[in-house]
């Protein structure tokens, strides 16, 4: 059997996936005779991954001849991470992380709406935000009937809808399906105040705001009204996407959000026939434009049928399919999301945003 001190060196070194790191000092031992209780502290969370932590663990010490089974329990410590120019943080809510793309029709709507399920279900409590006010998609995916309306506090603040777990505020529950929304800029982003701060949050680890495509009102509002902690730009590969995907990149950089990663969807078609994987949008794109602008690719999502029409039928893939690829991918972008806002925690000042001829 090793020694406590063995086995502790050990596991300090063993590299933490999610990271790029190693684990270090986070670890708490007691062993036994007859087996090893680790407990693992992280300040971001990852339940669904202490299986796979175990069998690595046990693995990893079994070829230096200890045979004694491993117990371990992870304990998580997500914190109210910096935002841009120190902005007051919300009520309710840690951090808020914005799901951004520079064009419409990449899977934005469907990569937010997986990711927060996948945190959730992680150990994170977890809200999501629709500000795609023209065009709220996430009541849908999420199975709300189209009469769904949020019950009202004190004549002034929403009580979100749940499902799943996760607490859902959208335009869609404040208008019929029919209805389109004809406003100008003003009124749009006066819409996504009140639903941001006149939404009555329940102590939210993290609220995922599903932004509209584009760099104009919603997201300039966003930016310099709201507390944000980081955002996450979702592309495809094709070339046209990625043109797109740098100029959302960009416009947090001006405003000093973090960009946490690039979620490449719709990375390859897979045949339902053979199996076949094909490129059919291009190869690589996410790969460059996070080497481009130093950030991680987070994941990348296949062009898939079945999750299509799982969130058509408001039951997406982390939910219908728990244990299927899909899921695990979207809980590996959760985990490493966590893991990269933990460890970029950064204190900002908000620039001033204006016009000029140049």
């Amino acid at each position: 059997m090793l020694t406590d001190v063995q086995i502790l060196s050990e596991l300090k070194a063993l590299e933490d996936v999610n990271s790029g790191a190693d684990y270090g000092d986070v670890w708490q031992l007691s062993t036994q005779p007859e087996s090893i209780m680790l407990t693992l502290r992280l300040p971001y969370v990852a339940q669904t991954e202490k299986q796979s932590l175990i069998n690595r663990i046990q693995g990893t010490l079994s070829r230096l001849g200890e045979i004694r089974p491993v117990r371990l329990s992870i304990e998580s410590t997500i914190e109210a991470y910096g935002t841009q120019g120190n902005l007051p943080g919300m009520a309710g809510v840690k951090n808020v992380i914005a799901v951004a793309s520079g064009k419409g029709g990449v899977g934005k709507s469907t990569t937010t709406v997986n990711l927060a399920l996948a945190m959730a279900q992680e150990g994170a409590k977890v809200g999501i935000l629709d500000a795609d006010i023209y065009g709220p998609s996430q009541g849908m995916m999420l199975g709300f009937d189209a009469e769904t309306r949020p019950k009202v506090r004190d004549e002034k603040f929403f009580i979100p809808p749940v499902a799943y777990g996760v607490q859902v505020m959208s335009m869609a529950f404040l208008m019929t399906k029919d209805t389109p929304v004809a406003w100008r800029g003003p009124m749009v982003t006066g819409a996504l105040m009140q639903l941001l701060t006149q939404t009555d949050w329940d102590d939210l680890d993290f609220l995922f705001v599903d932004m509209p495509p584009g760099t104009g009102d919603i997201q300039l509002t966003l930016s310099q009204k709201v507390p944000v902690a980081g955002s996450v730009i979702v592309t495809t590969p094709q070339d046209i996407a990625l043109l797109d995907a740098r100029r959302g990149i960009e416009m947090f950089r001006k405003v000093n959000i973090p960009v946490l990663g690039v979620v490449e969807n719709m990375s390859t078609h897979i045949c339902s026939n053979c199996g076949h994987h094909e490129a059919i949008f291009g190869d690589e794109g996410g790969d460059a434009l996070a080497q481009e602008f130093d950030v991680n690719v987070l994941g990348k999502l296949p062009l898939s049928l079945a999750i299509r029409k799982q969130s058509d039928a408001g039951a997406p893939p982390v939910v219908s399919d728990e244990k299927g690829d899909v899921a695990a991918i979207y809980h590996s972008i959760a985990r490493k999301l966590g893991a990269t806002l933990a460890n970029s925690n950064t204190s900002f000042e908000m620039p001033t945003i204006g016009m000029s001829d140049d």
